[in-house]
């Protein structure tokens, strides 16, 4: 069983079947470690979670059989983001062997052909390549989709920003991408001086809430949807007095996805040094929410001390059994294992540097 989490960032530092116990898992199931090409943890970690979100997996190897990838043999070039996912998941769940690990050379090639923000040695964030890539998928299906229909041509021309919104595209196109991981946010204001209510409502591939020390996830989701009162600068325009007015204002989620993924934002710009700074709380995860009800199934934990460096591993649950893929180390781990990636208090081992930072939470309907 695993030995815990280090402030080094390993979690044993071998390759392929360290730790692992098949009568424990799902028969026939695939635990493939991921290759590091130098600063890539960010990319393998999150690429984890996506294999082991099912439905998404599902989608991704049906487009390997629609398109015929497992026969062709195309040039990098010549595949889309969408292509190259699609056939690293293939080439894990045909794997002879239930333990081992590959290499994601590939898609990491059309990723930074993409996109010139994930080319080099800097260290990158697990969150926004998420919503980078989710958007990537939604606009590469979305063409496919307007192609088949001869609407447009097969491949957006322009990549999503990796820095951009983690909003669902307003396209009528409604894809796979988004119905696995579009919510509904309801952005509700009242005005204080006539009591006309207006709702806004807008779409999200994740969910950014704030996080406080000594709290849990519910109580930041609490937060995240509290009523905030807008007076003074920041008066509200009522249409039907025709004037800025008090107002209250608060978010709430419509409607869950199918599957919810959490970002905790424990990196915060701080004005005092005039830079990002890691919050290391300890926030409590829960392995259910009622909202409905949603299980736990996946947490992204981030290893160090800064935003500019440190690395990411993954925890992924499987059945009743958690197991930590970090990089091309594949082990079980205890069930407290994530006790020890909640934060920590003021007064707790300093060398802990682990902390969960994506939340991946599928419905139960």
């Amino acid at each position: 069983m695993g030995n815990g989490i280090s402030g080094g960032g390993s979690l044993g530092g071998g390759h392929g079947n360290m730790g692992i116990s098949l009568s424990l898992l799902p028969e026939n199931e695939k635990f493939f470690g991921l290759e590091n090409f130098g600063n890539t943890c960010y990319c393998n970690s999150i690429l984890q979670v996506l294999y082991f979100c099912l439905p998404f997996r599902t989608h991704l190897l049906t487009h390997v059989q629609h398109k015929g990838l497992a026969k062709k043999k195309l040039d990098v070039k010549d595949k889309s983001l969408l292509d190259c996912m699609a056939e690293l998941f293939h080439k894990i769940s045909i794997q002879k062997k239930a333990v081992g690990y590959v290499t994601p050379k590939t898609f990491v090639t059309r990723l930074q052909r993409d996109n010139e923000m994930f080319r080099g040695p800097m260290h990158q964030d697990a969150h926004e390549f998420l919503n980078y890539v989710l958007n990537a998928m939604c606009d590469q299906v979305e063409s496919e989709l307007k192609a088949a229909a001869g609407l447009s041509s097969p491949q957006s021309s322009v990549p999503p920003s990796p820095t951009s919104p983690s909003s669902a595209s307003p396209s009528p196109y409604k894809t796979w991408v988004h119905e696995i991981f579009e919510g509904i946010l309801t952005n509700e204001t009242k005005c204080l001086g006539c009591g006309t209510i207006t709702c806004r409502e807008e779409s999200f591939l994740d969910l950014s809430v704030e996080i406080d020390p000594h709290t849990s996830l519910t109580s930041c989701l609490k937060k995240f949807g509290a009523t905030e009162t807008l007076a003074g600068n920041d008066k509200f325009f009522c249409d039907t007095c025709d004037g800025l007015q008090n107002a209250q204002k608060r978010m709430h989620v419509k409607r869950i996805p199918h599957v919810l993924a959490v970002h905790l934002k424990r990196f915060k710009y701080m004005e005092e040094t005039q830079s990002f700074e890691k919050l290391f709380h300890r926030i409590l995860f829960p392995a259910e929410l009622k909202l409905p009800t949603v299980l736990l199934f996946g947490v992204v934990i981030h290893i160090g001390n800064g935003t500019d460096h440190g690395h990411y591993v993954s925890m992924i649950r499987c059945q009743d059994t958690w197991v930590c893929f970090d990089d091309e180390s594949v082990q079980m781990v205890d069930d407290d294992m994530l006790e020890h990636c909640v934060g920590r208090g003021n007064t707790e081992d300093r060398t802990n540097t682990a902390t969960g930072y994506l939340l991946f939470y599928h419905l139960i309907e």
